[in-house]
């Protein structure tokens, strides 16, 4: 059996950070020998298996073909004869693209390793654009890495930025958008999510309550940033440091101001009563989400204080 550690933990390792889950892809099998072998099987979409003794994640080597609009819209392979630089070739980014044989060596055909010393989040290939999701992820990653000195890199910017224009990231499903959202949420730099959708224009598609208050005025004896957008950017970061990991102190930041973006003009740069206006939003949000009452609830309880 040819096994393989991939992704997270061989990007981890190699960038000294704590490795918490290990992932391993198979190459050669069937579902019909890992079974006999002691796997368990566990994937719905495509074939995975726990191990008999580890519980650790072994995938089986798959490609995938692109058959309709959406994350969804995929017709896997994961036959025996898939290759290892077959499955990496279908990854996301050059730096989870990366696999580490038994032996410690690295299989690296898309120069991840260069990326990680580089700190540049690079797409594989052209393929990145089929999938939505890879929107999301790459500005999460961002979040992650931004203590590091990452960034994305201007072609992958520019790629993401075509997706958009195309529509694909009007073909996102709420849950994959929460979900992203939520882990991004308990990233050391959430602001930076944030900031990267934006610098595609995802985020006016995706969070347009959150995209229309770049460029709201504020009052710069209290927030010398100026600008909504900025301020809330810069208060999802302050929000990691204080409460790192917890993405319900950094939802309840991400909704505390929307209310500014329904200002009149008039008013500006002052928002009396803005904590009201933006009610309407917020429940908008949650519910194009769906987003539930109790995290909903619980994000009043937790703003109302700090608007």
């Amino acid at each position: 059996m040819n096994t393989y550690l991939v992704g997270g933990a061989v990007r981890d390792r190699l960038l000294g950070r704590a490795v918490k889950d290990r992932d391993y892809v198979v190459v050669g099998q069937t579902p019909e020998a890992m079974i006999a072998a002691g796997f368990q099987p566990v994937g719905r979409d495509f074939p995975v298996f726990l191990h008999p003794h580890t519980k650790e994640e072994h995938a089986l080597a798959r490609t995938e073909r692109k058959s309709g609009r959406g994350y969804r819209g995929f017709v896997v392979s994961a036959d025996a004869s898939v290759t290892l630089e077959d499955d990496l070739r279908r990854r996301d980014l050059t730096i989870n693209a990366i696999a580490e044989a038994a032996d410690g060596s690295l299989i690296d055909p898309h120069a991840g390793v260069r990326d990680l010393e580089a700190r540049v989040l690079r797409h594989v290939s052209d393929a990145f654009a089929e999938d939505p999701v890879r929107i999301l992820r790459v500005a999460r990653f961002a979040a992650r890495f931004a203590a590091l000195g990452f960034r994305v890199a201007p072609e992958t910017l520019q790629l993401m930025r075509q997706m958009v224009v195309a529509g694909e990231a009007e073909h996102l499903v709420s849950e994959r958008v929460f979900q992203e959202l939520r882990s991004a949420l308990g990233e050391p730099r959430p602001g930076v999510f944030l900031r990267v959708l934006r610098g595609c224009g995802a985020l006016r598609v995706i969070f347009p309550e959150i995209d229309v208050l770049y460029g709201v005025p504020q009052r710069i004896e209290f927030h010398p940033e100026y600008d909504t957008g900025v301020h809330l950017e810069l208060a999802l970061d302050a929000a990691a440091r204080l409460a790192p990991g917890d993405a319900r102190v950094g939802f309840a930041v991400l909704l505390h101001d929307l209310g500014k973006a329904l200002t009149s003009r008039e008013m500006l740069p002052r928002h009396i009563e803005h904590e009201v206006r933006g009610l309407a939003p917020l429940v908008a949000l949650c519910a194009r989400l769906r987003h539930g009452d109790r995290h909903l609830h619980g994000t009043g309880r937790k703003s109302r204080p700090t608007l």
